[in-house]
């Protein structure tokens, strides 16, 4: 764990380099485990993706928590609702030609996943952010990833002052398997909130690594929607 205080305040002009693509799916359920396939089938149909590495395929999630319901374990199948939403995190230029997707028909892990409407929104420079999965380099526990995580921001002059890291999921490809932590980052300035969101941190966008996402605040990160992915946090 990582936390300092410091008061600071940037002037801030909001950049629009980077944007959130959200795609309607129709899909009635998909295996947790389902990074490899996604990605697979969304390079069939936009091969430019091959030439976008810090382009950012989220893995598809249903909801984390509520009335008693929480996700599946890694491995088994999620539910998902009408609300489920496929997101890509991709450059402003590429946003017309990503509209490819929409109207196409995929299958994921064996499941047919039908892509809709799309719709754009902008980053929000939330203090808090939060990444579902960050990969966690050959051998290293919790507290030397967290160091690295802090090094590896520092040589973006992006200093760190409170940080969480999470439970640790396996993404799964043909080749190997990848290990990765939950990451919540807080009290960043506007300015370096929408950097991290555009450069993300680590390997394997394209399997929805790296990529952080606004968050509520980092006060209550036991009562949280994320609840179920900081159950480990020290």
């Amino acid at each position: 764990m990582l936390w300092q205080d410091e008061d600071k305040k940037t002037e801030f002009v909001q950049p629009d380099n980077v944007i959130d693509l959200s795609f309607k799916v129709n899909c009635k359920q998909l295996p947790t485990t389902h990074a490899w396939e996604l990605s697979q089938a969304l390079h069939e149909i936009l091969p430019w993706l091959a030439d976008e590495p810090e382009v950012g395929i989220h893995q598809i999630h249903g909801a984390t928590s509520g009335n008693g319901w929480e996700r599946p374990a890694d491995g088994e199948l999620m539910h998902l609702s009408r609300r489920t939403r496929m997101n890509l995190r991709v450059p402003r230029p590429r946003v017309e030609q990503a509209m490819a997707l929409v109207g196409k028909k995929v299958n994921i892990a064996g499941y047919e996943l039908e892509i809709g409407a799309m719709t754009e929104k902008s980053l929000n420079p939330l203090a808090t952010l939060f990444s579902r999965y960050v990969v966690v380099p050959d051998g290293m526990d919790e507290d030397a990833f967290t160091q690295w995580i802090v090094d590896e921001l520092a040589k973006r002059d992006i200093e760190l002052r409170k940080m969480l890291c999470g439970i640790q999921h396996t993404i799964q490809t043909p080749n190997n398997s990848i290990e990765t932590r939950s990451v919540m980052v807080a009290d960043l300035d506007k300015q370096t909130s929408i950097a991290l969101q555009e450069q993300g941190i680590g390997e394997h966008r394209h399997l929805g690594c790296g990529i952080f996402m606004p968050h509520k605040g980092i006060k209550a990160v036991g009562e949280t929607e994320d609840k179920s992915h900081f159950s480990g946090a020290k």
